[in-house]
């Protein structure tokens, strides 16, 4: 008699080790770094906006990438970035994207983004911790992330 067995490939990439609490911005970039600037579908050259979700300890159990856009604008919907939450069942998450020319300051429509994300996970019962957009080290910033929590945009 035949023995059948399923056999499944899966990227350990894709599947990151909780770090400690993702409720600060220099966490929340150390895990950009760490685990979505290294992914074989990150592009610097385009904004991507990724996802991580959070436990009740604020701890992250995985990221996903929601949308990738083009050299200055991403877009998504709340569809997109809770949908992978909902499945995970996500306490929270934190919302993190990049600007391919370096400076991460917030624009309008980040801005707005995030607090019509903020009304669909107060609905859905899962927070926003914060939204954090990824730039580069200057000489005259030193911080290469802003969080829009931070800024006073989460009141």
């Amino acid at each position: 008699m035949k023995d059948n067995h399923e056999f499944r490939v899966i990227r350990l990439r894709e599947l990151p080790l909780p770090i400690p609490c993702c409720d600060c911005p220099e966490r929340i970039y150390e895990y950009w770094v760490a685990n979505v600037s290294t992914a074989s579908w990150y592009n610097p050259e385009c904004e991507c906006l990724v996802a991580i979700h959070l436990n009740t300890r604020r701890r992250a159990t995985g990221f996903h990438l929601v949308a990738m856009g083009t050299m200055d604008s991403v877009l998504s919907s709340p569809r997109e970035v809770f949908r992978t939450a909902i499945i995970r069942s996500a306490a929270a998450l934190v919302l993190a994207h990049n600007h391919p020319s370096g400076c991460p300051d917030p624009s309008e429509n980040d801005i707005r983004v995030t607090r019509d994300l903020m009304r669909a996970g107060q609905l859905l019962k899962i927070e926003v911790v914060d939204h954090v957009v990824v730039g580069r080290p200057e000489p005259d910033r030193p911080r290469p992330w802003v969080s829009l929590r931070e800024m006073g945009y989460f009141q």
